[in-house]
């Protein structure tokens, strides 16, 4: 993954990372959505590719940013159990995806591009509403011990701009 570029791997305003972390992989399903109109090889790969980041990114704040934010954070914890079932919404996303480009046929664009499509309309939302909930109480957690790639299963790539 990417260097945090934070000294001697302590946390550095983690919810302005997993923003940028966000913003990275909206723009990767975008990017992913528009080679739809012109299908390569590359296609299986670079969704594949997607969606394995984003099952991490999503297993990484249920098992690290989650459980660290409701056990200091008790009142937060039906915003994660909301977060957490979105994910498991996403999952089953990726899953139908993972399935349906997992034959030696071609590729069936439409239905892939359907489950895409709902993919975004979900991240979009889910995004939105973690960031508004808990950009704060992660930002609290700056200068612990630890890695962001722990809390939030990616690190966000240094050529992003900053928060929205």
């Amino acid at each position: 993954m990417h260097p945090t570029g934070s000294p001697a791997g302590r946390l550095a305003a983690v919810g302005n990372q997993m923003i940028e972390i966000h913003l990275w992989l909206s723009a990767e399903l975008t990017r992913l959505q528009t080679s739809l109109d012109t299908p390569s090889r590359d296609l299986r790969a670079h969704c594949l590719t997607f969606c394995a980041a984003l099952g991490r990114h999503h297993t990484g704040e249920d098992a690290g940013a989650f459980r660290l934010l409701a056990e200091e954070a008790p009142e937060l914890r039906p915003v994660i159990e909301n977060l957490i079932t979105d994910h498991e919404v996403v999952a089953g996303i990726l899953e139908r995806v993972e399935a349906l480009l997992g034959g030696d046929t071609a590729v069936p664009v439409a239905q892939v591009r359907a489950e895409l499509g709902g993919l975004a309309a979900l991240l979009e939302s889910h995004f939105r509403y973690e960031e508004k909930r808990l950009v704060t109480a992660l930002n609290a957690l700056t200068g612990r011990p630890g890695t962001t790639e722990k809390l939030l299963g990616l690190t966000a790539p240094p050529h992003l701009p900053g928060p929205r």
